[in-house]
């Protein structure tokens, strides 16, 4: 132990439970430790991380959390694979809360080798940080064959990849993740893939990827893709949107007139006319609120209607709808 840590009463008494024959007693120690919140004491806790103790273990890693420096983030990486799953979440979490981009360089040689879960954890914290360099092992995960009967670390692996490259907005991946979104057999893993694909404003080919997407078999990922939609800026997506009107699902409904609503689309004012008659409360006041931003004053007669609906926040997004509507016809 280095002496200069030493130098405080309060610090050797702590060191010393540190050293207590009791795991509970090291715990408590430890914890104490990160409350000081002092990157001096890095080397302590680290060291703990080694405990033969999980709880101590477990305790060492939530206490690194403040702890941005080489040190802590790479004695962190190392136990993602701890025996004990507590310890593993409490590394994972950690380092999820890094912030510094300079702390990229000293995880990423944990992001492309070695044992899954790891690797997904790292990609993780890499997201958080959005550092260029994170892009080329989350394009490799990418690249690896994935089957529905893989398991759940796989999948997770796979997930934080796409979140790596989607909050990257990193454009070389669009072939990659247009190829997940219409094709990966994990439901969860398409609805990943196409919510990544928002960033792809103005991009044919994403929006394409998209409107198949509106056809998915899961309800969930056809959301995710009305919503993607409505992003992508482009208003040649409203012929999809607006067949998404009649989609089984009315989340995948409400999403579309959203998304309709984001374009302008003067084309689907009277499709969303109609559904301001639907039974579900949110999906009518989400078409009112589509209306309103879309100021065709066609759909004025409707909205004075809807603005006596039973619903308040239906009423009040028909009020809000009409202002808009008044607004643009004055030039406002």
């Amino acid at each position: 132990m280095n002496p200069a840590l030493l130098d405080d009463p309060e610090l050797q008494a702590i060191a010393t439970r540190l050293e207590s024959p009791d795991a509970e007693v090291r715990r408590m120690a430890v914890m104490d430790l990160g409350d000081l919140a002092d990157e001096a004491h890095t080397p302590l806790l680290v060291a703990a991380l080694r405990d033969h103790a999980p709880a101590v273990r477990a305790a060492a890693a939530l206490a690194l959390e403040t702890m941005e420096n080489q040190v802590a983030v790479e004695g962190l990486a190392q136990v993602l694979d701890d025996a004990d799953a507590q310890v593993r979440e409490a590394a994972a979490h950690s380092l999820a809360e890094l912030k510094e981009p300079a702390s990229a360089a000293w995880l990423l040689p944990f992001a492309g080798t070695g044992a899954v879960r790891v690797r997904a954890a790292v990609l993780r914290a890499l997201r958080e940080l959005r550092v260029p360099a994170s892009a080329a092992p989350a394009l490799v995960v990418l690249q690896e064959p994935l089957s529905a009967q893989d398991g759940a670390e796989a999948v997770a692996l796979r997930r934080e990849a796409i979140g790596v490259l989607g909050y990257l907005k990193h454009a070389p991946a669009l072939p990659a993740l247009a190829r997940l979104a219409a094709s990966d057999p994990v439901d969860e893993l398409r609805r990943a893939a196409v919510g990544a694909l928002a960033f792809a404003i103005g991009n044919a080919d994403a929006r394409a990827a998209l409107e198949t997407a509106l056809c998915d078999a899961s309800w969930q990922v056809r959301e995710e893709a009305a919503t993607a939609l409505g992003k992508l800026q482009q208003p040649a997506a409203s012929a999809a949107l607006l067949a998404a009107l009649d989609d089984p699902y009315w989340q995948v409904r409400l999403r579309a007139a959203r998304s309709l609503g984001r374009l302008r689309s003067a084309a689907s004012v009277t499709a969303l006319i109609a559904v301001l008659g639907h039974g579900i409360n949110n999906l009518r006041k989400e078409a009112a609120l589509a209306l309103g931003e879309i100021g065709d004053a066609a759909a004025l007669p409707a909205l004075e209607v809807t603005a006596a609906d039973p619903d308040p926040e239906v009423r009040k997004s028909a009020r809000l709808a009409m202002a808009q509507i008044g607004a643009a016809a004055h030039g406002a």
